[in-house]
């Protein structure tokens, strides 16, 4: 039996989905872990998320919030829910914590594959792909045939063959021979896509089939966590919503 790889993103302090999801991936036999960026942000349990990452061994990119956090850089490009919670953030986690931040690359390359938070053309500067369009500019700095990545908090899977660039719905696909494909594996911890249950992507290199994991988590008792901190209390709501 060939490995699996579970591809973790946008986890954003969100112990109980979290949880969830790694339960999930002993049951569906994960051999590897890779994580897409944003551990913390918006959710009550940033050390506990860092500290799980951490202790999985998962190669772990720099999101926008992990860079923020980390970083004593202007806000002014943050929403104020998104702001607040940075800072409330800085000051939950330790120096060692901080620093792991700081250290993370901003795109990874391992096994033949890559993972960002956001686009390659420019990582670092954390721009959304939510078209075809979008999804080319990216393939041009593609250098693997698979890239996982997150930032939207919407699943979805681009693929580019030699004439177009193509959108594909969240599903259960097997990668096709000499195509490209840029897969955004979803959220674990704040779901956009109109569906509140955490998401994460099972990878199966030798047969290159990507599956989508969409499982229920306690959502009742993150928005208590969150409302406990004093953080912004639509930060609670919206994720019933998954908006």
């Amino acid at each position: 039996m060939g490995k699996k790889i579970a591809i973790l993103g946008d986890i954003h302090s969100n112990i109980d989905a979290l949880n969830v999801v790694l339960e999930d991936c002993r049951s569906e036999g994960v051999d590897e872990y890779l994580c897409t960026g944003d551990i913390v942000g918006y959710n009550a349990c940033p050390h506990e998320c860092l500290s799980i990452i951490r202790e999985i061994g998962c190669p772990v990119v720099k999101g926008n919030h992990d860079y923020y956090v980390s970083e004593e850089r202007n806000l002014d490009d943050f929403n104020p829910h998104a702001a607040a919670v940075v800072r409330w953030t800085r000051e939950q986690l330790d120096e060692e914590e901080l620093e792991f931040l700081r250290k993370m690359e901003f795109s990874v390359t391992l096994r033949g594959l890559t993972i960002v938070h956001a686009t390659m053309d420019q990582p670092m500067n954390f721009g959304y792909v939510f078209n075809n369009l979008e999804a080319q500019t990216n393939f041009i700095h593609q250098k693997t045939p698979v890239c996982f990545h997150g930032h939207t908090h919407c699943p979805m899977i681009y693929e580019k063959n030699m004439t177009a660039v193509y959108r594909i719905d969240p599903q259960d696909f097997t990668l096709a021979p000499g195509r490209k494909y840029f897969i955004n594996v979803g959220s674990v911890g704040q779901p956009r896509d109109g569906d509140p249950r955490a998401t994460y992507v099972i990878f199966d290199p030798a047969t290159k089939l990507v599956r989508y994991r969409r499982l229920e988590y306690d959502i009742a008792a993150a928005q208590a966590r969150i409302r406990e901190a004093g953080l912004p209390d639509r930060l609670a709501e919206r994720l019933q919503y998954g908006q």
